[in-house]
């Protein structure tokens, strides 16, 4: 009987030849479950389209085997690492390589994308992780801890945390605008293959060699529950979307668990070997493996796998805390406060990157010329990449997969059943309620964006507050309507001669300035520009330095720094946009050698150069913190200015 139901529930659906060599590593994306991704000895990635025989585009570039691969969450980017320690992420729309980054010593073993932001996680068998941003080539941070090879890495959905699992049995919480570990969780005995966040509560899943799945408390940091089967070591694991269950991936099976208390729910046969990674879409779990160089996929039917007891528990606890106005403990657990985020965040990374012409070294340019992405098939390409190039995408309406013919009257026999028919009744309603539940946080969000303080565009088509009706008398009444001439001529004059004196000042203010530029005296040219106390002129004097990074010294940064934090105060969006600017090249080119410098220790007789550059890394230093407090402050709020203050945010842990 048990058979039966196994056979019914999951099949296989695919087997491909996915490389010439031996497949190293695969990826499903999360999103929409039907993008592939697969990494060979062949030094090559391919991309696939889940159910489809054909490969759809080819990523070259890599000399060594890839080891490891992650697709983020819109499906456009897709970062892999090699077996020599190189990072290469490409453009899926654009079929081309974005980024390569160097950095590791040894094989890269884990990779993650921010949910929000332009970064990318990397663990490697040197026992390092990285922070990187794609845009900038960089690596932020570096985090060290681990003292074996890093097997996974998950950014918390609010995208504030990073986790880590590694060879030395333990898992790892850092908190990324800190730049340092929260928490270390022991108490798995073998290596830890995989982490997971819950995706609304604080609460985090590991999986591990040593046959158990544990559950932590990251509220009170202590674990909550943990499951040891007989079965095979835990290879992958993923959270149902609205939170009720946790699925296990092990050898030939796959397993359905709770956690308060801990327990398991179902137990389904899968005859699909070391499965390597699973998604889910349209209530089917898509779980695929590799052996040699074919890669297999299939598919477990969610609608006939029991994910809770009779009273599904964890199902009410995750729905009741996102109502909206209730927030008196109806969770165990605080939810993660996401965001606002908009559909083109994704687009504007990859506008940014193409956008930035400077590099580390022509070495790095060279490598990215060496790198291609081979379209393999026209057709496939377009179908999934070219609808994603609409202003605001929706996920694609894929049909489920359908179940082998010889599984149709079981299906039919089994739906027949009055008790099966009673449960698919009662659960469906309760699994399609977080889905329109979580929308009301970001529809509140907008609300307070009506409270900000209004921020004047920088691209607009017309004057600010130009009224045609400040133009011309005020009407008394109909029929006093005809005007007269001086009447009108002089309502338009009105303002003129001010406006006209404000320019003409200005026009002498930039001649002050570009005068003194001439010279070849940045410093001095920066200094008449504050003196000046013209916002507007360091704003355009400021454009123009942060063109060239070699104009900036430390001397420079003392006198401009105040000026920036007046700018990211500005209620005008180009002055915010000339600060966040300035405030980053500071923040990259300055930031470290201020800290070293404060950190050594005191010298040994008189060095007044030393004491000269002491002095100024400490103004600067004094500075940076009050603008953190504003930087801080304002890395909440939505858009492109959000999006800016949180990677400055980021930048400036350092101070903290």
């Amino acid at each position: 009987m048990a058979e039966a139901v196994n056979t019914k529930t999951a099949w296989k659906l695919q087997e491909i030849t996915a490389h010439s060599s031996n497949v190293s590593s695969l990826v499903l994306g999360k999103s929409s479950g039907r993008l592939l991704a697969t990494g060979g000895g062949d030094c090559r990635v391919n991309v696939w389209s889940v159910n489809k025989p054909n490969c759809i585009m080819s990523l070259t570039g890599h000399t060594t085997p890839i080891e490891s691969l992650q697709i983020n969450t819109n499906e456009e980017l897709i970062v892999a690492g090699s077996q020599s320690g190189s990072i290469r992420v490409w453009d899926l729309e654009a079929a081309k390589i974005l980024r390569t980054l160097l950095g590791h010593k040894a094989n890269i073993c884990s990779l993650d994308f921010h949910p929000f932001g332009s970064f990318v996680a990397s663990g490697s068998l040197d026992t390092n992780i990285k922070l990187w941003d794609v845009r900038r080539k960089g690596c932020v941070f570096r985090y060290k801890g681990h003292t074996e090879a890093v097997r996974c890495l998950r950014f918390s959905p609010d995208g504030k945390w990073l986790a880590s699992a590694a060879d030395d049995h333990t898992v790892k919480l850092w908190d990324l605008a800190a730049g340092k570990i929260m928490f270390e969780f022991t108490g798995h005995t073998g290596p830890v293959n995989i982490v997971e966040f819950h995706p609304n509560e604080y609460l985090l899943a590991s999986g591990s060699s040593d046959r158990t799945v544990r559950f932590w408390d990251l509220e009170k940091f202590q674990v909550v529950s943990c499951i040891e089967e007989e079965a095979t070591p835990v290879r992958c694991v993923l959270f149902n979307p609205d939170g009720c269950c946790l699925y296990g991936g092990f050898q030939d099976s796959l397993r359905v668990y709770g956690w308060e208390p801990e327990r398991c729910f179902d137990v389904i046969l899968v005859n699909w070997g070391k499965v390597a990674d699973l998604s889910i879409c349209n209530n089917q779990l898509i779980g695929v493996s590799f052996a040699q160089s074919t890669v297999s996929s299939f598919v477990v039917d969610l609608s006939r796998v029991t994910k809770s007891d009779s009273a599904p528990h964890g199902l009410l606890r995750d729905d009741e805390p996102l109502v909206p106005p209730t927030p008196t403990g109806s969770s165990l657990r605080r939810i993660y406060d996401r965001p606002s985020t908009t559909c083109s965040k994704p687009q504007r990374v990859k506008h940014n990157s193409e956008s930035e012409r400077r590099s580390p070294s022509s070495e790095d340019d060279r490598d990215e010329k060496e790198s291609k992405a081979e379209i393999q098939n026209q057709e496939d390409y377009k179908e999934i990449f070219q609808p994603k190039n609409a202003i605001c995408r929706t996920p694609p309406r894929n049909e489920p997969f359908p179940a082998p013919p010889e599984d149709e009257p079981v299906a039919a026999k089994e739906a027949a059943k009055p008790s099966q028919a009673v449960d698919a009744q009662t659960s469906l309603p309760k699994q399609e309620l977080p889905d329109p539940v979580p929308r009301p946080p970001i529809a509140s969000s907008t609300p307070l964006t009506r409270t900000e303080p209004s921020v004047i565009p920088a691209a607009r088509n017309e004057p600010i507050g130009l009224k045609a009706s400040d133009f011309l008398p005020a009407v008394k009444n109909q029929s006093q309507s005809e005007l007269v001439d001086e009447e009108a001529i002089s309502q338009i004059r009105k303002g003129h001669e001010t406006m006209c004196v404000v320019l003409s000042s200005r026009h002498k203010n930039l001649d002050t300035v570009r005068a003194v530029w001439s010279t070849g005296d940045i410093k001095n040219s920066v200094d008449s520009a504050v003196a000046i106390n013209d916002l507007s002129v360091v704003v355009d004097l400021l454009n123009i330095i942060n063109q060239k990074a070699s104009f900036w010294k430390l001397d420079l940064c003392t006198i401009i720094l105040p000026q920036i934090e007046k700018l990211l105060q500005s209620k005008y969006e180009s002055y915010v946009q000339t600060g966040c600017t300035s405030l980053k090249l500071i923040l990259q080119r300055f930031l470290p050698l201020i800290t070293d410098i404060l950190a050594a220790p005191p010298s040994v007789g008189v060095d007044i150069t030393r004491e000269e550059r002491l002095h100024k890394c400490r103004l600067c230093y004094k500075q940076l913190k009050n603008i953190s407090n504003l930087v801080k402050s304002k890395s909440g709020l939505s858009g492109r200015h959000g999006s800016a203050f949180r990677e400055l945010h980021l930048l400036m842990a350092a101070l903290e």
